[in-house]
This record gives C-alpha cells, sequence and structure tokens, in this order.
C-alpha cells in the first residue's frame, strides 16, 4: 500500500466527522472513491500524485471510518448534496478555498453535485467510470438492470437489503466488485480485506443504503432542478471510463455530460470500472495532462 506516508485525519463537517489521508505538495487535489470501497481505491496512483499535489483523499459519508449519521425518510442525510458539502468543509479546514477533483463511481456522483452547488470551490474535475445519474436511471435498459443490479437492490425499503447484506456482507463485497471482467484481481489482497472490514462495521449497510435510496430520490429531484434552470457545470470537467465496463455498453458518456456541463472532454481507457486500481499508470497519466502539472 502506498499511503504509509501520509497523514491520517478527522475532520467535523456539520455534525459529523470525515476520515482521511494528507500528504504530499503543490496544488490540492481532492480524491473520491466508489462503493464499496473507500480512500484506498487510490494506493496505486497516490505515490505518484503527491509528487505534483497535496493529495487529499476521504471516506464518504457512510463509508470507510468516516461517520455514518441516522437518516430520514426523505434520504436528506445521504444526498449528494450533502456529502459534498462534507467535502467543501474538509478542504476549506486544510485552508483550501478551491481545488481539482478527480472522483471514481459513487464519489464521482458527489463530485458531479460539488460543481453545482459550489462552482468557486472546483478549479478542474475528473470523473470515471460513471455518466450523470439521472440520465443512467431515465435510460435503463435490461442490460443495466441486469449489470448493476445493486442498483436497484439497494433502494429497496429498510430492512431488506440490510438484513440479506449483513448476514454476509464480505459475500456481498466479492459478488459486486467480483462480478465485473477482470474479477478479483485488480484489487491488492490487503485492500479488499479493507473493504470488506469496512463493510462490517456497524451502521456501515445501513448507511450504503442510504446512499442509493437517496440516488434514486431526492438526488433525482436536485438533478431536474438544476435542468430546468439550465444549471450546468462550468468548470473544465474530463470524463474517463473503462472500455470493458457498463458506460461503453450502455450509454454515451461524452454525449450524456455535455447535456449538464460546458466544457467536457474523455475517453475510454483499456480497462473496466475500477480505473484506479486497473490501470493507474493511465490513469495518472489523464490526471497530469488534464490538470497541468506536468513538469518541465
Amino acid at each position: 500500500m502506498s499511503f504509509e506516508e501520509f497523514t491520517p485525519f478527522r475532520v467535523a463537517a456539520g455534525d459529523l466527522e470525515i476520515f482521511g489521508v494528507k500528504g504530499g505538495s503543490g496544488p490540492p487535489l481532492l480524491l473520491l472513491h466508489g462503493h464499496p470501497q473507500t480512500h484506498l481505491i487510490w494506493h496505486r496512483c497516490v505515490a505518484q500524485l503527491a509528487e505534483h499535489f497535496t493529495v487529499i483523499a476521504t471516506d464518504l459519508r457512510g463509508y470507510g471510518a468516516s461517520g455514518k449519521p441516522a437518516s430520514d425518510a426523505s434520504h436528506t442525510p445521504y444526498s449528494k448534496r450533502a456529502m459534498a458539502a462534507d467535502q467543501v468543509a474538509v478542504m476549506k479546514h486544510f485552508g483550501f478555498e478551491r481545488f481539482l477533483v478527480c472522483a471514481h463511481d459513487r464519489g464521482a456522483r458527489v463530485a458531479h453535485r460539488m460543481a453545482l452547488d459550489h462552482p468557486d470551490a472546483v478549479e478542474r474535475l475528473m470523473l470515471l467510470d460513471i455518466a450523470p445519474t439521472l440520465a443512467m436511471y431515465e435510460a435503463t435498459d435490461r442490460t443495466f438492470a441486469t449489470l448493476y443490479f445493486h442498483w436497484f437492490f439497494l433502494i429497496q425499503p429498510e430492512p431488506l437489503p440490510e438484513t440479506l447484506i449483513g448476514a454476509h456482507p464480505d459475500v456481498y463485497v466479492d459478488r459486486v466488485m467480483g462480478s465485473r471482467h477482470a474479477g478479483l484481481a485488480p484489487f491488492a489482497p490487503e485492500a479488499l480485506a479493507a473493504y470488506r472490514d469496512a463493510l462490517r462495521q456497524p451502521g456501515a449497510v445501513h448507511a450504503m443504503c442510504e446512499d442509493y435510496r437517496a440516488s434514486a430520490t431526492i438526488d433525482l429531484d436536485h438533478d431536474r432542478a438544476d435542468i430546468e434552470r439550465g444549471h450546468k457545470i462550468g468548470c473544465p470537467l474530463r470524463v474517463l471510463w473503462g472500455e470493458e465496463g457498463v458506460i461503453e455498453k450502455c450509454f454515451k458518456p461524452l454525449e450524456e455530460w455535455r447535456h449538464v456541463a460546458r466544457d467536457v472532454s474523455g475517453r475510454a481507457l483499456r480497462c473496466g470500472h475500477y480505473i484506479p486500481e486497473e490501470a493507474p499508470d493511465a490513469l495518472v497519466a489523464e490526471m497530469l495532462a488534464f490538470f497541468e502539472a506536468i513538469e518541465q
């Protein structure tokens, strides 16, 4: 693992704490992980990134070692609006009013909302292997529903998914992550063990379900409101996706992002969904080029 020289931290964000690690020097770069993972998804990238950036990698609200607040009937505590505010609070804690963001999967949905709600904070944005949430739900067909079955399982009313996953959380982690084209091979044993351990924590399964319930309800309301008033991501946006992944098979990602962002570029990489762990060198090269941090 490559976080040995990073400093762990806990930062208050409202009534909960966000856990993360900080290291390196240079322009501030926030890294946000996907599901069902933690900040450790970046372990193959951070050593190179820390040579160019002040890297801050966090666990999202509800995941890893970050706080898992109680939810409500509207799932508001797990809205991407709330989760984005957490991350802005972390960056401001360290004195960064404006910063770069690279985010994967669920973290990319948080970053999408962050760029809309906090446009003065996000200087440049890179999103990995997603299309906009609203577009994905509206385009759902049999192929997508089969490959992304967890989207529709996790949003079922409590306590069905909590009970079933809670009985064998390791099985859930291995099934979801191992069902992609490369199986479990891309994941370092220590990282995979950490993802399993994280989901065994009290409240972790419920928090994960609430994240997805929010994405299917209140988050869609927020996205529709932005579309209705023509509010788009204003900062430069780079989108990357795996050519072996669902985004490549089911969507036209550049076209979808151009509906909700003003300055979009991107391409497919030779990998699947878990880009930071499957194609770290290609990803770092893309990040250095896009974030303009290549040393002359």
